[in-house]
C-alpha cells in the first residue's frame, strides 16, 4: 500500500502543501513536519523543498526571509492571492475527482 500512496500524492501533494500554508505561513522543516503530524510520514524533506520552489516559481507563495538564531536566514513561505485561487481549484477538482472514484467502489 505504501508504493501506491506515494504515487498518489505526488499528483496531489501541492494542493496539501497550499493548504498547510493557508492556515499560517511557514517554513520548509515546519511544512514537512506537519505533514508527518497529519500521517503523511513517508514524504521526504527534499520532496518538500523541491515543491516549495516550484510554488515560489509559479507565484503562489510570498517568501519572506527571516533570521535564524541557528545558520542562514530561513525562508519563510505565505499563501498569497494566486496561492489561494489555485488552493480553491484543487479543492474543486478534488472534490469532483473523489465524487467519481467513490461511485466506482463496490458498496
Amino acid at each position: 500500500m505504501a508504493s501506491h500512496m506515494t504515487e498518489m500524492l505526488k499528483g496531489t501533494l501541492e494542493g496539501i502543501v497550499l493548504a498547510i500554508l493557508r492556515d499560517q505561513p511557514a517554513y520548509g522543516y515546519e511544512i514537512t513536519t506537519r505533514l508527518r503530524d497529519e500521517g503523511f510520514e513517508s514524504i521526504a524533506e527534499g520532496t518538500v523543498y523541491a515543491l516549495l520552489i516550484r510554488i515560489e516559481q509559479k507565484g503562489l507563495v510570498d517568501v519572506e526571509k527571516v533570521p535564524s538564531e541557528k545558520g542562514p536566514p530561513r525562508k519563510v513561505y505565505s499563501l498569497n492571492e494566486s496561492g489561494r485561487e489555485q488552493l480553491a481549484d484543487f479543492w474543486e477538482t478534488w472534490g469532483v475527482l473523489s465524487a467519481r472514484i467513490e461511485h466506482l467502489r463496490p458498496a
